[in-house]
């Protein structure tokens, strides 16, 4: 009987423990809910954190495009960590809380809210127009400042006080893009832009362009990258109309799997590419500049010329075994800016004295870190940066003079 209950007491022990090791675990991993996927880095940073919101795709088709966010903005913050950062006598460190939006608004502001409400963030990157659209509604109400990484120049022109856009507007690419496509190749184009705000705000940018130029369009169709990975029927709708030029776009990964599907249909005419997705990643991606000759997009960030270019670009390869694209090196530069933002301020918090210091945060970048310069940031919030284009010639990412 003793040995019986020994047994049973013994078997409730072993329960609890296996209990208590299941919650234990659970609670040291980054959390999964409603389909979200969130990293934080807060271990060993000490008291005086300041917490900075990301909300952009980290699963489905535009994964890879966050993925390069996020590891220029953990790049910079390692950096800015080592020895942290003063404002009003504190030394703070910065942490980074990422959750998935799967490249959906409403999903956008739902993190957002999260962020606000349990992480104090006064700021919020997300990386599409949607997404900052979604954000907008109430950013201003609830005072957090918004990193919007589009091209989209309406997202600062609406009149947003607490909203920044980082990269040049897509307007600076349609002259360049049109006379470079036409005289190469022709004046007939098929428009097969994704079916995201974005993609569609660019469509309807460039193909007026293109008409007031003297082209045709001869076909005009939208793919949704989040449901399909074969382009077969949208492209050969397509190439029935004989166009000269393909204008394609979104993410690098499923943007490298059309312009390589149409070759194998047999087009041989010249790609327009999106600002978004980048002309060496669709190579690695497709395994040949054969697939992109022809193609004109955004000139890689590799092929830059800024002051700390090269330096960035060696110590991404090193940490993440890869060259780093635009997205990186924007995002990279942008947590310096608000660092001396927040420096200027002499604030953490303030949503709006933040704002207000932007331009004194690009002043007081130190050359090494500039992986691009922004002289300045508009009265609506937007960075003003040239634009850099390339073309796929003969193998080989070329630079075009853009007036």
């Amino acid at each position: 009987m003793k040995i019986q209950k020994l047994g049973v007491l013994f078997c409730l022990l072993a329960g609890i423990l296996l209990t208590l090791t299941a919650c234990l675990d659970s609670t040291s991993q980054p959390s999964t809910s409603e389909g979200k996927t969130e990293t934080e880095n807060s271990a060993d940073l000490g008291e005086n954190v300041v917490n900075i919101g990301f909300s952009g795709p980290l699963s489905g088709s535009a994964a890879y495009y966050g993925e390069k966010i996020l590891n220029g903005m953990e790049l910079a913050i390692e950096e800015i960590n080592q020895e942290g950062f003063e404002v009003n006598g504190k030394t703070y460190k910065l942490n980074l809380v990422a959750l998935d939006d799967k490249y959906l608004p409403n999903e956008t502001a739902a993190n957002a809210k999260r962020l606000v409400e349990q992480y104090h963030t006064p700021i919020i990157f997300t990386p599409h127009s949607g997404g900052v659209y979604a954000l907008q509604v109430f950013n201003e109400q609830d005072k957090f400042l918004i990193g919007a990484y589009t091209s989209e120049p309406s997202v600062t022109e609406k009149g947003n006080s607490l909203t920044i856009r980082i990269p040049p507007s897509y307007h600076g690419y349609l002259e360049p893009f049109t006379t470079y496509a036409m005289e190469k190749f022709g004046t007939k184009l098929a428009a097969i832009p994704p079916v995201t705000q974005y993609g569609q705000d660019w469509a309807k940018a460039l193909i007026p362009f293109w008409e007031e130029k003297g082209g045709e369009v001869v076909y005009e169709s939208s793919v949704d990258f989040a449901k399909d990975t074969d382009f077969f029927t949208i492209l050969t709708n397509a190439l029935k109309k004989n166009p000269d030029v393909l204008f394609i776009g979104g993410p690098s990964e499923p943007t490298a799997k059309v312009a390589k599907q149409a070759r194998e249909l047999g087009f041989k005419g010249g790609f327009i590419v999106m600002d978004q997705a980048k002309l060496d990643e669709m190579q690695r991606l497709t395994g040949s500049y054969e697939f992109l000759e022809g193609s004109i997009g955004t000139m890689p960030i590799i092929y830059a010329d800024y002051p700390g270019v090269a330096e960035f670009v060696d110590k991404y390869r090193k940490k993440y075994g890869k060259d780093p694209g635009s997205e990186s090196g924007y995002h990279y530069l942008t947590m310096y800016v608000l660092v001396e933002a927040m420096k200027a301020a002499e604030n953490v918090e303030d949503a709006e004295a933040i704002r207000k210091h932007i331009q004194d945060g690009l002043d007081a970048i130190p050359e090494e870190k500039k992986v691009y310069v922004i002289p300045r940031v508009d009265e609506n919030g937007a960075f003003k940066t040239n634009v850099r284009v390339g073309a796929v010639e003969n193998g080989e990412i070329i630079g075009i003079k853009v007036n």
